[in-house]
């Protein structure tokens, strides 16, 4: 969370707001490289398919002269795509876009000769238009760049999430382009829209790399379809509805039994906007029974094509999709069985660490089942050297006979040891940052003040974490819920008020110590998360807890050191027991 500074007014004007934006937005694309890269190599590869695109005979869509006669009812309007000059073969002229046939009317003799005319057209390269491409794709590449850097994004994006898409959208602008040398394709626009694998590629980019991602390459696979079907407006507002629709459907499944109900509520609506655009554009629903079949095969075909596409993907390209996370979320699962046996009392905060995560990403809107799954697993590092925390210590605390310095290595080493673990794990790098950063790079400040008493020269640093404060909101929530969990279980008579003065300065610490300054948790996201958790644990600790109407929670308060040891007690305790070991 980044703090405004005292010394700056805090409402600078738009303008410098502005510059501000676009300052960052430039010094983050330098950083993402990989995006620039992959827009170079994108734009050359569909700089060749726009070549070969328009690089085409004159034969209207390929179609054969076969399929034509004269007298017979056209099913289709063919047009010219360039003028051509009157020859010795054919002694008269066609106009540029001129009309030759025109659905629903009788093909005549003279339509019948320039269809002729035009078939026997050698191939040509129209330069104007692949100029124009070259251009369009050039802007669509830009805009691609801006929305998949970090300021927007709200993350930065992995190589291999950008190396997909980018495969993905070359399939769909091939599709968009190609079909209509197809017959069947070239029918109508509504004919082409079913060609188009849409929804197979929205579930699969919702599914692995979140809403947002989705949500931009919607945007942009819509634009490059407009594109690639010579701008008819029918594919790009089909393919914008049916890609936004899809993000919004899938994103909240949560088993592969989902996967089938979404794929049926997309077959439906691909029927739905077919039928909006047919009514926008006022035109003839001949010919609709094929269309109906088709786009609903699409639709639902696409979900469970998703759902055999999704495992290999996911495992290659270690993300964290819902199903990932859902399997990693079973406790029966080895490391989780493991965490239970090696270190029960680890496992029971971890659990209670993964509810309060949960229930205050939620809240806020943050992905809930990310915080969860990195909660469980955020303490994996202490399995191997459980009776060295003392939430797994009965009797004797290890640490009372050693000095300060090597508890110190021995605590903070559970976050490398975890890290380790992930990797080894193949836990998704989501997990994994929820890992390393849960305490960033805080104090440990129980050992730190027993050091200090002996020795005041003491520096912060050797007694703090090595990690980086936490980047993301599921990362921030769950270091909160770890400190909160762990300082409120030594809390007497637990009220309401008092525990939620307590978190309240805990929180207010974990600011302080400027914790929060890399994550985007607003001041208003950090209440909500402070409610969320006094609600459950007050819940939890419900037998014990003293309520307003039965007395003043706040009379007759016993001081912090009765709460909480203070460090001064544990220093002359350390301190006695070390004459008492030189005078043995």
């Amino acid at each position: 969370m980044q703090k405004t500074n005292d010394t700056q007014p805090v409402n600078t004007g738009n303008s410098k707001k502005s510059d501000n934006f676009f300052h960052k937005l430039a010094l983050n694309l330098k950083k993402d490289y990989p995006v620039l890269i992959l827009s170079v190599v994108a734009f050359i590869i569909l700089g060749i398919i726009c070549f070969l695109g328009v690089t085409k005979s004159l034969t209207v869509a390929a179609f054969s002269l076969n399929e034509y006669e004269v007298g017979q009812i056209a099913d289709r309007t063919i047009e010219a795509d360039r003028p051509l000059p009157a020859t010795a073969a054919y002694p008269f002229a066609i106009g540029d876009h001129e009309k030759i046939i025109k659905k629903g009317f009788a093909i005549t003799e003279d339509g019948y000769r320039k269809l002729e005319k035009m078939a026997n057209t050698k191939e040509y390269i129209d330069y104007r238009a692949y100029v124009d491409t070259l251009l369009y794709l050039f802007l669509l590449m830009i805009l691609w760049t801006l929305l998949y850097s970090k300021p927007l994004l709200g993350r930065k994006a992995a190589f291999k999430e950008l190396l997909i898409q980018i495969i993905f959208f070359i399939l769909i602008y091939g599709c968009a382009m190609f079909a209509p040398r197809i017959q069947f394709f070239a029918r109508s626009s509504y004919h082409l829209i079913i060609a188009i694998p849409t929804a197979l590629f929205i579930f699969l980019i919702t599914l692995l790399f979140g809403e947002r991602s989705s949500v931009f390459f919607s945007i942009i696979v819509s634009l490059g379809v407009l594109n690639a079907s010579n701008y008819d407006l029918v594919p790009f507002l089909f393919t914008l509805a049916v890609s936004f629709s899809s993000t919004r459907i899938i994103r909240k499944i949560e088993t592969r039994i989902d996967m089938v109900f979404a794929s049926l509520a997309v077959a439906a609506l691909n029927i739905v906007f077919m039928f909006i655009l047919k009514v926008l554009f006022n035109e003839s629903f001949d010919d609709i029974a094929s269309v109906i079949f088709a786009l609903a095969a699409n639709g639902f075909i696409s979900g469970i094509l998703a759902l055999g596409f999704i495992t290999p993907l996911e495992q290659v390209l270690n993300t964290a999709s819902v199903f990932r996370l859902m399997d990693l979320s079973d406790l029966n699962n080895p490391t989780m069985r493991k965490l239970l046996l090696n270190a029960s009392g680890t496992y029971n905060h971890s659990m209670m660490v993964a509810t309060l995560a949960e229930n205050a990403c939620k809240e806020i809107g943050a992905n809930s089942l990310v915080a969860r799954v990195g909660a469980y697993y955020h303490d994996i590092g202490k399995m191997d050297q459980s009776e060295y925390f003392v939430e797994n210590q009965s009797g004797q605390n290890k640490h009372d006979e050693m000095n300060p310095s090597l508890s110190v290595s021995v605590i903070r080493s559970h976050v490398k040891r975890g890290v380790e673990k992930a990797h080894q794990l193949h836990l998704p790098p989501q997990i994994i940052d929820i890992i390393a950063e849960h305490h960033g790079n805080s104090v440990i400040a129980y050992f730190y003040n027993v050091e200090k008493q002996t020795n005041p020269d003491v520096r912060e640093e050797d007694f703090s974490y090595n990690g980086v404060p936490p980047t993301t909101k599921e990362s921030a929530v769950v270091m909160l819920a770890d400190t909160v969990e762990a300082a409120c279980r030594t809390l007497e008579k637990p009220s309401v008020s008092r525990l939620d003065k307590f978190i309240q300065q805990l929180i207010a610490a974990k600011l302080e110590h400027h914790q929060l300054d890399n994550c985007p948790l607003t001041f208003k996201e950090l209440t909500v998360i402070r409610e969320s958790f006094v609600t459950i644990l007050a819940g939890y600790y419900h037998s014990r807890i003293e309520y307003p109407d039965q007395k003043d929670p706040d009379a007759e308060e016993k001081k912090k050191a009765d709460e909480i040891p203070s460090s001064k007690k544990v220093a002359s305790k350390f301190k006695s027991k070390k004459e008492e070991k030189n005078g043995k």
